[in-house]
């Protein structure tokens, strides 16, 4: 009977520095995918503190855009219509995405209108913003006869909806029936059980969803040029023009005056920190919700 050398490991040995090293390499490949997703993140940021922070003051926040020629100027009109722009189309869009979800992952499995659904959402997600915001200029803005801020919202809302949907349907479908079928078994109507219990389990990855669905629209120019166009000046009426920071940050950008370009960089700044601030603060309520709730 062969014998292995006595210097030689045992095959339980050769295995566990097998599995060690493996663990050690995942784990390095897991910080590299890590540190790689954050570069751009941290890069993009980085370079819009040098540029833009020298031009951030307290008039920046509190005055409108100077005239042309004029130094100074501001864009709190534009942060404030974009408060607004982005605070109708959440108000429209998470709903009805939340809701699509529920009955897709709840209520329409194997049905026809379910599959139309997914199909329209998928679609939905593959189309550019500028054709949305030429559609929503047709349906809209022409029939309105004026651009303005509920077509701007209704435009982002559209554009929120399919990512949203499509998210709803996958967290709900990661809660265990078991969790269903105890429910049920107590005597809770379906449609309690469905906003109660399935829904609440699902939080986390929903308001996910959600916050992915409001970064993606937060900076997009190309929708708001056909439907709220944009205003120099005060304005807080829904039925008319409105000003948003990606479209002053879009007029000050292709403009010819430097102290325009450095307000362009100024207010990129600007509109990358408060999405951040946004999603953070959502995220932190929403898990404190998530903890009282467990407990």
């Amino acid at each position: 009977m062969n014998k292995l050398p006595m210097n030689q490991p045992k095959p339980s040995a050769i295995n566990t520095l097998r599995r060690q090293g493996m663990n050690h390499l995942v784990t390095v490949l897991s910080v590299l995918s890590t540190i790689l997703v954050l570069a751009p993140l941290v890069a993009i940021l980085v370079y819009l503190i040098y540029k833009g922070a020298s031009s951030l003051n307290l008039a920046f926040f509190t005055h409108i855009p100077a005239p042309v020629g004029e130094p100074g100027g501001g864009m709190a009109n534009s942060i404030v219509g974009s408060g607004v722009i982005l605070l109708l189309a959440s108000l429209m869009g998470i709903p009805i995405g939340i809701a699509a979800g529920i009955y897709l992952a709840e209520f329409g499995r194997g049905r026809l209108l379910a599959n139309a659904i997914r199909f329209t959402a998928d679609v939905l997600n593959g189309v550019p913003s500028i054709v949305m915001g030429i559609s929503i200029y047709s349906l809209i803005v022409m029939r309105q006869k004026h651009f303005s801020a509920l077509a701007g919202g209704v435009a982002l809302a559209i554009m929120m909806v399919p990512t949203i949907t499509r998210t709803t349907e996958e967290m709900l479908a990661t809660v265990p029936h078991a969790i269903r079928e105890a429910a049920l078994g107590l005597g809770v109507p379906k449609w309690r059980t469905v906003l109660s219990i399935s829904l609440r389990t699902a939080s986390p990855g929903i308001i996910t969803g959600c916050m992915l669905a409001f970064a993606r629209v937060a900076g997009e120019t190309a929708p708001l040029l056909f439907t709220a166009l944009g205003n120099q000046f005060w304005s807080f009426k829904l039925n008319e023009p409105i000003a948003a920071l990606p479209l002053q940050i879009y007029v000050y950008a292709i403009s010819p005056y430097d102290e325009w370009h450095r307000l362009a960089w100024a207010g990129s700044l600007v509109l990358i920190v408060m999405i951040m601030i946004a999603v953070t603060l959502v995220r932190i309520f929403a898990n404190r919700g998530v903890l009282k709730g467990a407990s």
